[in-house]
């Protein structure tokens, strides 16, 4: 059976290293005939979360803000898994997908004990270096909070130049296994 997959790119670079893993994974993933839909979330019109807690309470517009996230929540909603891709910034994620994640509370608020609905996820992440470690905490928390179950990370390092990945070993290796990720989704 088919898996309903939803990217959330969280890069401004749009021929940068994050992107070249996303593409292997969105590749493997179409090959296992999985629907792929991908967000480059440095080009979309998307404010941060007010904290107001109104979200939710209307199913037809989920967030009291009207922006690019209208795009994202109905996709967000009917996916089974959940790629959050990034590069390293500041050792974690980058304030884009931060900023649209956080947003995706609107469907939580949708049930009354504000519970998130269950997927299945993947995080996606290049550096110039390799300290992976913060975003690693973070995003083992946020499963753990969400009740999520993670189907791999592929965290790729020494790529800082654009188009580096396709000119190390590091990045070769990665740029398969995420491709084989991918693949292996059915």
């Amino acid at each position: 059976m088919s898996k309903k997959i939803i990217v959330l790119n969280g890069s401004p670079r749009a021929k940068g290293n994050t992107s070249a893993l996303i593409d292997a994974f969105v590749k493997g993933a179409r090959e296992s005939g999985n629907s792929v839909t991908a967000f480059s979330l440095d080009r979309m019109n998307i404010h941060g979360c007010k904290g107001c807690f109104c979200g939710g309470k209307n199913p037809d517009s989920l967030c009291v803000q009207k922006d690019d996230m209208d795009k994202i929540y109905p996709v967000y909603k009917e996916a089974d898994i959940v790629v959050l891709a990034t590069p390293l910034y500041y050792w974690t994620i980058s304030g884009q997908l931060k900023n649209a994640f956080d947003r995706l509370f609107a469907v939580a608020e949708c049930d009354p004990d504000y519970r998130n609905p269950k997927k299945e996820s993947v995080l996606i992440m290049a550096a110039e270096g390799h300290g992976f470690e913060e975003s690693e905490y973070w995003y083992d928390r946020l499963e753990k909070h969400l009740g999520w179950k993670s189907l791999g990370k592929i965290l790729c390092g020494g790529v800082m130049g654009a188009g580096d990945i396709h000119n190390t070993d590091e990045g070769k290796e990665k740029t398969a296994q995420a491709y084989e990720l991918g693949k292996s989704i059915k």
